[in-house]
């Protein structure tokens, strides 16, 4: 259950602040559909506009990591960190961008993986190897 009021499509329409975000989404995404984070952050209409326009400018430019690669980091880091709604969103967007469910599945391995031996490094202090130290 949500902890903050969902703004529905009539009360967006009321708001023009609010609806030139999600003109924005929409237009940027291709779609009609804004997802529950956005009408969650309408609360605070420059708290949205500020987190959609990071949102905008790393997901939805072209950079050095290609748009499926970064949406896998996303869903690694939403494991990590315990967020259902991320892991869910960012696994549909992936698998839209074309991730297959081998490639799903061998993410979650590595995921898994990387939660095992960071917590053995963590409980037993392993220092850092020199060779890694950047110079």
């Amino acid at each position: 259950m949500a902890t903050t009021h969902l703004y529905t499509d009539a009360e967006v329409e009321a708001n023009p602040e609010i609806k030139a975000v999600f003109d924005d989404i929409r237009k940027t995404r291709g779609s009609d559909f804004v997802n529950n984070i956005w009408r969650a952050l309408a609360a605070d209409p420059p708290g949205l506009k500020r987190t959609w326009e990071n949102v905008k400018s790393l997901m939805a430019v072209p950079g050095a990591l290609d748009p499926k690669t970064r949406e896998m980091i996303y869903i690694a880091v939403s494991v990590a960190n315990g967020c259902s709604y991320c892991v869910h969103s960012h696994t549909a967007a992936a698998k839209a961008k074309g991730m297959s469910d081998e490639e799903h599945g061998e993410l979650m391995q590595v995921v898994a993986l990387a939660a095992s031996t960071n917590h053995l490094v963590t409980a037993l202090q392993v220092p850092v190897d020199s060779e890694f130290e950047v110079v």
